[in-house]
């Protein structure tokens, strides 16, 4: 958890014990102890292989912002380091109120592990009659298995088109915040990691806040509906879109 969020979430704590402590000293005192987050170098497995045979579907959520959750879910898979290999975590997360909804971790990329993720997402939820699945173009998600669940659910299925980061950055953010924040570098043993990701996810979706969604931890999100304020910009966008109107200039 980032020191802002962290600050908000001890104001109760610091009040009850007559504590006074700003946000700059807040990291400072975490800096010096070195307990700040630190983002971690991209160096590890490709998850993603699109050149296959089967269909790939159009993004359809372009300008889509989803009032209510289980209205747009994203997938997506990440690797884990177990041992001297990979183990690979297969990701479902609702847009609406970020809740990671499904998840599964498979010591291989075969389809198995987002079929199980996607089994437990749709195990938990009653109603997906107004429902779009969004994920890259990998195999796993394009393969016959995978389309067929969601045909059968009546889901309508998105896909990315041109591998920009920006076509699923819900997915992309959780990825992040589950390894950067909240899981180790490498674990020893598979079982091991079950473990720490079951935890991880637990803690995302219960006990972290997102600016994303005005601060509440992702299970409240998932129980209301309306827009939800941001309380993050999007620098990133931003700067793109300022490159863009200098271009055009």
């Amino acid at each position: 958890m980032g020191t802002r969020k962290l600050f908000d979430e001890m104001q109760r704590f610091l009040h009850e014990h007559r504590f006074k402590m700003g946000r700059d000293a807040l990291f400072t005192l975490l800096r010096t102890n070195g307990l700040l987050v630190r983002r971690r170098k991209r160096k590890g497995s490709i998850t993603t292989w699109s050149k296959h045979h089967y269909r790939k579907y159009p993004n359809i959520i372009k300008g889509f912002v989803p009032n209510a959750p289980n209205q747009l879910w994203v997938s997506d898979i990440t690797y884990i380091h177990v041992g001297n290999t990979f183990a690979y975590l297969s990701l479902i997360t609702d847009v609406y109120s970020h809740k990671i909804v499904g998840f599964c971790l498979h010591k291989s990329l075969a389809a198995k592990g987002p079929l199980q993720a996607l089994k437990m997402a749709l195990e938990a939820t009653n109603d997906v009659s107004n429902l779009i699945h969004h994920s890259d173009r990998g195999v796993q998600y394009c393969c016959d298995d995978y389309v067929q669940q969601l045909k059968n659910r009546k889901i309508k299925i998105s896909m990315t088109e041109e591998g920009d980061p920006l076509e699923n950055p819900v997915a992309e953010r959780v990825n992040g915040i589950l390894k950067v924040e909240l899981l180790e570098k490498n674990y020893s043993k598979y079982a091991e990691a079950q473990t720490a990701i079951a935890k991880a996810i637990t803690i995302y979706n219960y006990l972290r806040p997102h600016n994303s969604i005005n601060n509440l931890k992702p299970v409240d999100a998932h129980l209301i509906t309306g827009q939800i304020p941001k309380k993050w910009t999007n620098y990133y966008q931003k700067r793109k879109q300022k490159n863009e109107t200098e271009k055009v200039v």
